[in-house]
């Protein structure tokens, strides 16, 4: 039985390891519990078909996180895990028509290689508030009946008590690595020596401080999102779809009326977790003008959480150069709760020595570090 010691728990390391223990792993997941950890704070859109982002690399990783999510919800609810924070749901894009031909064009095409994307539909604004009753009288909408929404604390929660069912060990505190004639062996945490024949690092925002003992420079920095919590005196929110809006923008409804929407994204302000009138004012702004029913709702909370973005704005996965037991992965940025955890699995199975079914060369390791 090989041993795994994983360091940090978002939606990236939860997914490792839960795909670790499953496959037989003995697994040890470590926590600091930074405050403002990307993935508890956020509310995510599972819908990768209709970016209008072109890279190719980043656009396969998010439709394989998409595709996989039925079959990962089907293994958490058959060990007892009922509380995904998952629904297919179907999604709204409410846009200007000319946004929406170029969204509808490309959606299209690439329904003929992920069929589970569903129904296509272009929708008037009389249709639009049908589903979304919020929406505004002035735009219409494209209707993607295969998108579904996620809460990242509850599909996180989920993985890690799976993992535990299966014999994972969940510890609190500060890893260090150890190392041992150019080995990483294990880490020292609170003190305490934690060996392992593998270790694995999906630290999100905080990563890069883990690879200075070992004099590499990870490009890893955080990016600053301010998401607001709303409520709605309608209870019959939890069946609604999800909304896109201009600006990059999005807003999730969940049951009971509670609704999440966001997102700013703040680069260069490092880990200052404040909430700004700023912040708050542009996410008001933007998804107001779509969707105005939003004014009427109760501002119930707000919250601060930090993205791990890289310069490549590209994830990345594989053995840490000059390290042949170290594995990192990081980098997924607003996709970490479409792609991550379909990448925590491909994770496990590469520092299980098992055999991936990604291109490791279009996410590469090295390129994580700057010279």
């Amino acid at each position: 039985m090989k041993s795994l010691i994983i360091i940090g728990s978002g939606i990236l390391g939860a997914s490792t390891a839960y795909h670790a223990a499953k496959a037989g792993a003995s697994v040890s997941l470590i926590d600091r519990g930074d405050k403002g950890q990307a993935t508890g704070a956020a509310a995510g859109i599972v819908c990768p078909w209709i970016s209008q982002r072109r890279n190719k690399a980043w656009y396969g990783l998010a439709k394989n996180g998409a595709k996989y999510y039925p079959e990962l919800i089907g293994e958490l609810e058959a060990l007892g895990e009922k509380d995904t924070g998952y629904k297919q749901v179907g999604i709204v894009s409410i846009h200007e028509d000319s946004k929406l031909d170029k969204m509808e064009q490309k959606a299209r095409e690439r329904r003929l290689d992920a069929p589970e994307m569903g129904d296509i539909k272009r929708l008037s604004p009389d249709e639009t508030r049908l589903l979304f009753p919020f929406a505004t009288e002035e735009y219409g909408s494209l209707w993607v009946s295969g998108a579904a929404r996620v809460d990242g604390q509850a599909i996180r929660d989920a993985l890690i008590s799976a993992a535990v069912k299966l014999g994972a060990k969940r510890l609190t505190g500060d890893a260090e690595l150890l190392i041992e004639s150019s080995c990483v062996v294990g880490v020292n945490m609170n003190g305490q020596h934690l060996l392992a024949d593998r270790v694995v690092s999906t630290g999100g925002a905080w990563a890069a401080e883990l690879f200075k003992p070992l004099g590499l420079d990870l490009d890893i920095v955080p990016q600053k999102a301010q998401i607001l919590q709303l409520q709605a005196d309608d209870p019959t929110t939890g069946d609604w779809p999800v909304a896109m809006v201009p600006y990059g923008q999005y807003i999730v409804p969940f049951a009971s009326g509670r609704i999440v929407a966001g997102a700013t994204h703040e680069n260069g302000v490092g880990f200052d977790d404040k909430l700004t009138a700023g912040g708050i004012h542009h996410i008001l702004d933007k998804t107001l003008q779509a969707a105005p029913g939003l004014g009427q709702t109760e501002m119930a909370g707000a919250a601060t959480g930090f993205r791990p973005a890289t310069t490549s704005a590209l994830p990345f996965i594989g053995q840490v150069p000059g390290y042949p037991s170290f594995f990192a992965a990081n980098g997924l940025g607003a996709s970490g709760l479409t792609a991550g955890p379909y990448l925590g699995g491909q994770l496990a199975k590469l520092a299980l020595g098992e055999t991936v079914d990604i291109d490791l060369s279009l996410y590469q390791v090295e390129d994580a570090f700057r010279s």
